[in-house]
């Protein structure tokens, strides 16, 4: 008796609706949150730790480069030799300032950075437990209210004291004025009169201050412009309230 083989069976089709995954247990969601949170902190200060190092070594540079330059100038006379070794010496400076300058711009936009992703965070958390935003002191909300909140609690702190006492401005001015003595002694070199290479070294370090905090301002208005906060601040209610909604607000001035 001949054996036949049986027909394939056919395949049955895929299921086009896939299983829903299951939900994760409300503490596993908090643990990963906190673990990114924890996370974040710990890249937050590497980063400060390691620009504050940056500019310590910076101005230890610019401290020895100015004694330097008056011993040389004593031992030679303030000869050509002084002029040769002044234009070297402060050039190097200028150049490592301004790298310095670049690093501090650059950690104060990935702080900026990290202070959103925990106010994103601060928001998830909100999500889980509504409640625990009244213990919140740093804001919950990822957008520049909610960043100027946690930078500081208290409120009323003015655009201008912020920014003024900034490591971005302090280091500005360092460079500025470098960049102005820089550019005197260039001017003494090709033999300028003392009036004028005193002006153009003060219009020099003046027009490096500006276009500085005009690039740094640049830079951060553009992060801002291509942002977009998952958590908004909620837009105020002209209607007059019992209670602050976001408990940072309880510090406002």
């Amino acid at each position: 008796m001949a054996n036949h083989a049986l027909p394939p069976s056919p395949e049955e089709p895929p299921d086009p609706s896939p299983d829903p995954s299951p939900e994760v247990p409300l503490g596993v969601r908090a643990q990963l949150l906190a673990t990114e949170h924890w996370g974040l902190l710990a890249s937050r200060s590497t980063a400060q730790s390691e620009v504050l190092t940056r500019i310590s070594m910076f101005l230890t540079l610019t401290s020895a480069a100015l004694v330097s330059l008056a011993l040389v100038g004593q031992a030679t006379g303030f000869s050509e030799t002084f002029t040769t070794f002044a234009l070297v010496l402060l050039g190097v400076v200028v150049l490592v300032g301004f790298l310095t300058q670049l690093r501090v711009f650059n950690v104060g936009m990935e702080d900026l950075m990290y202070v959103l992703a925990m106010n994103r965070l601060r928001g998830a958390y909100a999500e889980i437990d509504p409640p625990i935003a009244r213990y919140f002191l740093a804001s919950r909300y990822d957008d520049l209210a909610g960043s100027v909140r946690t930078y500081y609690f208290f409120g009323g702190r003015s655009d201008f004291s912020q920014v003024a006492g900034s490591s971005m401005v302090f280091i500005g001015a360092v460079n500025s004025a470098l960049f102005g003595l820089f550019v005197s002694t260039v001017s003494g070199v090709l033999a300028a009169p003392t009036p004028l290479t005193v002006v153009l070294g003060a219009v020099g370090g003046v027009a490096c201050f500006v276009v500085s905090m005009w690039l740094g301002q640049r830079k951060y208005r553009a992060a801002w412009a291509s942002y977009r906060p998952e958590f908004p601040s909620p837009a105020p209610d002209p209607r007059p309230s019992t209670g602050p909604d976001d408990p940072g607000e309880r510090f406002s001035g």
